[in-house]
């Protein structure tokens, strides 16, 4: 599977969670990294190319910063010029069938983004425009993911997240515990012998989803 990583952030070197994230994907050879913003600082979009991009990817992912409920004004005009009649929807569906998903850095915290928080709404509600646009064109909607206030995160925290990341962008569309583990040992073998902590943590993942598991066979049984 090839992901398009589209990425839409007007200062993108001072951002830390970006850097991160995107840092961390610089060997994988299945996942095609697009800034918007360093492709087209003149704000004037190849939209042939764009859509080549779109047609050689499996599934297609927009980076950004949460801003005001939307997404940075670059990646909006991407939206309005590339995924025009003819090509993303009406006589020809180029997209369909390939999956779409949401990666979203989010300033506040996440008990904010709800009923009674101070942004009143789920980040299931705000980002409804973008579920529209992936049933307009036919993509399947992949759960987004939201990374709430990194700058405040502990170093395991960030860890576990950026394991979830990779997952988004790289493991199959499946959250059955199997495909999780799969994915692991697969992942494991690409890393390098100096990524000992990432190593180290991947398999504490995995002994405590198997510690989880047998626990749940204990309490069954117990019951039956």
């Amino acid at each position: 599977m090839k992901t398009l990583l589209i990425v839409s952030h007007p200062d993108i070197i001072e951002s830390r969670s970006q850097q991160y994230f995107l840092t961390s994907l610089k060997n994988n050879e299945s996942v095609t990294i697009h800034h918007l913003e360093a492709h087209y600082p003149d704000g004037k979009i190849d939209i042939a190319k764009e859509q080549a991009l779109l047609e050689q990817h499996d599934r297609i992912i927009f980076q950004f910063p949460f801003y005001w409920y939307s997404a940075p004004p670059l990646l909006k005009q991407w939206q309005d010029d590339v995924l025009e009649e003819g090509f993303a929807h009406g006589a020809r569906k180029a997209l369909a069938g390939k999956e779409f998903g949401l990666v979203l850095m989010i300033g506040v915290s996440e008990r904010e983004y709800q009923a009674g928080g101070d942004e009143l709404f789920t980040i299931s509600e705000l980002t409804r425009p973008y579920q529209a646009m992936a049933h307009k064109v036919g993509m399947i909607y992949l759960r987004p993911m939201s990374i709430f206030q990194f700058a405040y995160m502990e170093d395991d925290q960030k860890m576990d997240t950026l394991i979830h990341y990779w997952q988004m962008v790289t493991m199959e569309n499946n959250h059955q515990l199997a495909t999780r583990e799969k994915w692991i040992m697969e992942a494991l073998q690409k890393i390098q012998s100096q990524d000992l902590e990432t190593i180290n943590f991947t398999i504490e993942q995995i002994q405590e989803n198997r510690d989880k598991i047998d626990e749940l066979k204990m309490v069954l049984d117990d019951m039956y």
